[in-house]
């Protein structure tokens, strides 16, 4: 469950208050294990240090922005710890599933202004390295579902890392925004391109270019969300339960939907008509569609390996 938070409310993003922002090559080598001694993606429990957050759970993974004292704004070490704990879920065969949320009484409020400036100086503020996935998923999707719970204010980043999700399920309590416009910004994570394709242009319009925010009800009418929970707990519960459910499935079914939902979007569809039959084909000939089989007969859950 998210953990408490008495930071001020406040509109414009204040700076970091951890101190002075750390250089780009320190910043993309923040100390968050890649793996435990078994080659596993290791648990990162809840600390004052520990800015992303990571909790195993069988064939899934909780994975935690953690600067509630900021409102869970990123600064660079929270984003490419973000980066490097995508990387390591994509990467470890053991997990099928992971749950993005926020600690605290918001999801996050965006950027850290201030602690991202010297890199925004650079013309490359969220460039990733080796052994991370950019979180907004620009050059490369996860391989695996990501579902985010968002609760509270899920504003600018927030929202955009919000939007990279498969699936996203959201607190009533929730309050939207994308209103870099009104700082003399714009939306820089993605925005731009995912906001009208989720909820078409005059919905995306409507909200960038005014800077006004909008509740949960209103998520759901444009398609942002899929559910809303009553509280933050309870949402938190849903995106668990909803990734139970994806990990029982057949895990190299679930990347071939991905890849070729994203082919279709990503390229084209008629690209993703031409590898239908390919792919339909490969996943035939697969321990997994056998055992499903095997189980269906044997009026079984049927027990999936990803072979």
């Amino acid at each position: 469950m998210p953990s408490q938070n008495t930071s001020t409310v406040t509109d414009e993003p204040p700076g970091s208050q951890d101190g002075a922002a750390p250089g780009a090559s320190h910043a993309r080598a923040a100390a968050i294990p890649n793996r435990d001694g078994n080659g596993r993606m290791a648990d990162i429990p809840v600390s004052p240090e520990a800015k992303i957050t990571v909790e195993r759970r069988g064939q899934i993974v909780l994975i935690g922005v953690n600067r509630p004292q900021v409102d869970n704004r990123f600064d660079p070490e929270a984003f490419f710890g973000l980066a490097r704990a995508y990387y390591d879920f994509d990467t470890d065969p053991s997990l099928r599933a992971a749950v993005f949320f926020g600690h605290g009484e918001n999801f996050s409020r965006g950027i850290d202004v201030d602690a991202f400036a010297p890199l925004a100086e650079t013309g490359q503020p969220f460039a990733v390295t080796d052994g991370m996935l950019d979180p907004f998923a620009r050059t490369q999707q996860l391989s695996k579902p990501l579902i985010a719970v968002v609760h509270g204010d899920t504003w600018n980043m927030g929202h955009e890392l919000h939007l990279v999700a498969d699936i996203r399920v959201a607190s009533a309590d929730v309050r939207f925004g994308q209103d870099e416009n009104t700082h003399g910004r714009f939306p820089g994570g993605g925005s731009t391109i995912r906001f009208p394709r989720e909820a078409g242009w005059g919905n995306a319009m409507r909200y960038m270019l005014t800077g006004d925010h909008w509740g949960a009800q209103e998520a759901y009418r444009m398609g942002l969300i899929q559910q809303i929970a009553p509280d933050p707990a309870t949402a938190l519960e849903a995106g668990i339960g909803l990734a139970r459910k994806i990990a029982a499935c057949g895990p190299l079914g679930i990347k071939t939907t991905l890849q070729s939902a994203h082919l279709a979007i990503d390229e084209s569809e008629a690209a993703a008509f031409a590898k239908l039959n390919e792919q339909f084909g490969a996943l035939f000939h697969t321990e997994d569609f056998i055992e499903g089989r095997r189980a269906e007969a044997e009026g079984r859950p049927p027990v999936y390996h990803g072979k």
